[in-house]
């Protein structure tokens, strides 16, 4: 029995052709303004964070990229693309002499999923939150406060 690969198929030119006029530089950008480069609301395992600031001018760089439809009943209900970008600090930007221990400037990723019209429809944080690149703000224990 051979097993089905599609390696090399035309399918993985076609997506690079399709994604190809999109300004993803631009959308990834767009999207960190508008959250104001601070997430709000992060777990990283048991630890919540109320809120993870970025301390460093980052850039994001794409190191993912797929597509896919919801198939409900055997119908295909919705068409979605999967964008993954590594975050970094961006060190050319001068404006602090932070440097990373270990000389890393990566902070973390982000994976966005968007609708047919590039609308996010779903975003998820993926922070190292050791980081000297940025600040982050636990919550605070609601058991002594009272």
């Amino acid at each position: 029995m051979n097993a089905l690969t599609v390696t090399n198929h035309q399918i993985w030119d076609e997506l690079a052709q399709l994604l190809a006029p999109i300004a993803l530089n631009n959308l990834i950008e767009k999207h960190l303004e508008s959250c104001n480069y601070t997430i709000r609301g992060y777990w990283d395992s048991n630890k919540f964070y109320e809120e993870i600031a970025f301390i460093h001018p980052i850039y994001a760089e794409l190191i993912s990229r797929s597509i896919g439809t919801n198939i409900i009943n055997n119908h295909p209900t919705s068409h979605w693309m999967k964008l993954q970008f590594l975050l970094k600090a961006d060190l050319s930007a001068g404006e602090n002499n932070l440097v990373s221990d270990d000389g890393d400037d990566e902070i973390g990723e982000l994976t966005l999923i968007l609708d047919t019209n590039l609308k996010v429809i779903d975003e998820n944080w993926l922070i190292d939150i050791e980081s000297p690149f940025i600040v982050a703000q636990m919550q605070p224990d609601l058991q002594h406060s009272a």
